[in-house]
């Protein structure tokens, strides 16, 4: 069998040119500002770039002087040069005599001015030339255009007939001694003169008669220089482009403007420009790609609120890590973001343990984010907590051994929760021997360890953890992280010893609506109490792990719901 070679993607020129298109077309804004630049000009030159211009067009036909027009064989091509013609029609003698004509007629204006807007054209393989006068008013692009194409013909007559004559003239000159020793012959003959004298005289008989002949020639030649087969008119509506087709020029030009200045903004753009570049950057695969759910903004939860893409997403997610040779070695999970807001990164590791809970796992959520710590309070706990292991009470009851909360995901099932709190010595703390028991908790069979920390470039705890967790996903907004954010990522948790399983993209925050401003519950800053009510999307919590749903084993195929 023949073996089938597929170019690698990178060399796939279709693949980069729509990658490249699909580049350009996150700059939008750019795009429309040319189109509507592009279109503002159009409609500027169309109505307001100056006085309206009409054109008027004459054409004539060149012939030369001809002795026998329909004799066979003549033809009116003979001795024209048309490139030399078309250069005296705009010559200054042509406009000299176009202006004498227009100054009897009314138009005062000069020979230069004249010639200023003339246009002399010669259509291919023909002995047209074709008159384009463009004037500010109809009747007086009709009437220049006119008086310059009979001011040619003029001239050409003239020229014509002044050589004629100076032909004639020559050869009078040549006939008047040659007259005259005829003359003298014949007093010879009659004197009784020898035979050569007669001789003599009868060759200059001959030669008279030759030059009588080439004048008579002359004389009759048709000396018409052409004719003026197209009469100029007066134009009906302005020359140019109309308001349509320069509107149509406009958008064209400001289309081909934006997508120039959507590349330059794209060539200076330090942000991630594709999902391949996001993952040769970083070093590691693209999980997945969070999709924009309309009223999902302030809910935590997406798995546990019905069926919808976001819930597949994850879902999608936490079977591709399950099935990661990396994370199902050690089923240790550090969620982090590069830099700025963690909600999506508080979300990812929220709905991650939804979903590993779905799929009959014990989860441990651990939020190691004590510099602001909000996911108790943005997943609805309340004062429901699980009774502690025997060793917390060793430990003082210090974070992370204070105590754990109970969240159950309806219809999905149940996971633990570590929330955080403020410490004194945030370091200290992610350090401390209760985070590695704790963490060493995923070595169990069944269990899965998911670690919440800090953006990993703001602050130092996301690396302080990964000695301990081991798998690293990186949760982002491709439009808002660069390149060199995500190569310093994959530096410095290489260089921690831990490894980046790969990037979660979300489409990032956005204004909400007024429908969903109006949606959106009251919250209380402080933490969870007894006082505090549960929002009715919010999960349920309770101290009994023993209401959990009934799941199947993550190693049972899965079943058809």
């Amino acid at each position: 069998m023949t073996p089938h070679h597929r170019a690698p993607d990178d060399h796939d020129e279709p693949a980069l040119l729509r990658d490249q298109f699909r580049q350009l077309l996150r700059y939008r804004p750019l795009l429309v500002c040319g189109v509507v630049v592009g279109l503002l000009g159009g409609g500027y030159l169309a109505l307001g770039g100056g006085d309206d211009t009409y054109t008027a067009t004459g054409e004539v036909l060149v012939r030369s002087a001809i002795s026998d027009p329909f004799a066979a064989g003549s033809t009116a091509d003979k001795g024209i040069n048309i490139g030399s013609e078309r250069q005296t029609a705009v010559s200054d003698t042509v406009g000299t005599l176009a202006a004498g004509t227009l100054l009897k007629a009314g138009d005062d204006v000069t020979a230069r001015k004249l010639l200023s807007g003339l246009q002399v054209t010669n259509p291919p393989n023909t002995l047209t030339l074709r008159f384009t006068y463009t004037a500010a008013a109809p009747e007086q692009a009709r009437a220049r255009a006119e008086a310059l194409a009979v001011a040619y013909l003029a001239h050409r007559k003239a020229r014509t007939e002044e050589s004629i004559q100076n032909m004639s003239d020559g050869y009078r000159a040549q006939l008047g001694p040659l007259e005259e020793k005829r003359d003298l012959l014949e007093d010879q003959i009659e004197a009784g003169a020898e035979d050569d004298v007669s001789s003599a005289r009868a060759n200059i008989i001959v030669s008279i008669s030759e030059l009588s002949r080439k004048i008579s020639e002359l004389k009759a030649l048709d000396t018409t220089p052409g004719y003026l087969n197209k009469k100029p008119v007066a134009p009906t509506s302005p020359a140019g482009p109309g308001l349509p087709l320069l509107l149509g020029l406009g958008g064209v030009v400001g289309l081909a403007l934006g997508l120039l200045l959507s590349w330059v903004r794209l060539v200076f753009d330090p942000a991630v420009r594709s999902p391949r570049e996001l993952v040769r950057s970083l070093g590691a695969p693209l999980l997945g790609t969070l999709p924009r759910e309309r009223g999902a903004a302030g809910r935590l939860l997406a798995i546990g609120r019905g069926t919808s893409r976001l819930a597949e997403e994850y879902r999608a997610v936490a079977f591709r890590l399950a099935y990661d040779p990396s994370f199902a070695e050690s089923r240790r999970l550090l969620v982090t973001a590069p830099r700025g807001d963690n909600t999506a990164a508080a979300a990812a590791a929220a709905n991650l343990a939804a979903a590993f809970a779905e799929m009959g796992r014990d989860v441990l959520l651990v939020e190691a984010d004590l510099r602001t710590p909000s996911l108790a309070r943005d997943l609805g706990s309340g004062s429901h907590e699980v009774r502690p292991p025997r060793w917390a009470a060793e430990e003082g009851g210090g974070w992370p051994a204070r105590g754990r909360t109970h969240v159950d995901v309806p219809g999905s099932g149940a996971f633990a929760l570590i929330p955080g709190t403020t410490v004194d010595n945030v370091p200290r703390a992610l350090t401390s021997p209760p985070v590695g028991r704790i963490v060493a908790e995923a070595d169990r069979a069944g269990n899965v360890v998911i670690v919440l920390a800090p953006p990993v470039l703001s602050y130092a705890d996301a690396v302080a953890l990964v000695d301990r967790v081991e798998g690293v996903m990186i949760v982002c907004d491709p439009r808002a992280v660069h390149r060199s954010d995500l190569e310093r990522i994959r530096e410095i948790i290489g260089a921690s010893g831990g490894s980046v399983l790969g990037a979660l993209l979300h489409p990032g925050r956005r204004r909400l609506g007024r429908t969903e401003r109006r949606a959106k519950p009251t919250r209380r800053r402080g933490g969870g109490g007894p006082g505090r009510t549960a929002e009715p999307d919010a999960p349920e919590i309770s101290g009994d792990p023993t209401e959990t749903l009934g799941l199947r084993t993550f190693t049972q195929p899965a079943a058809r719901r």
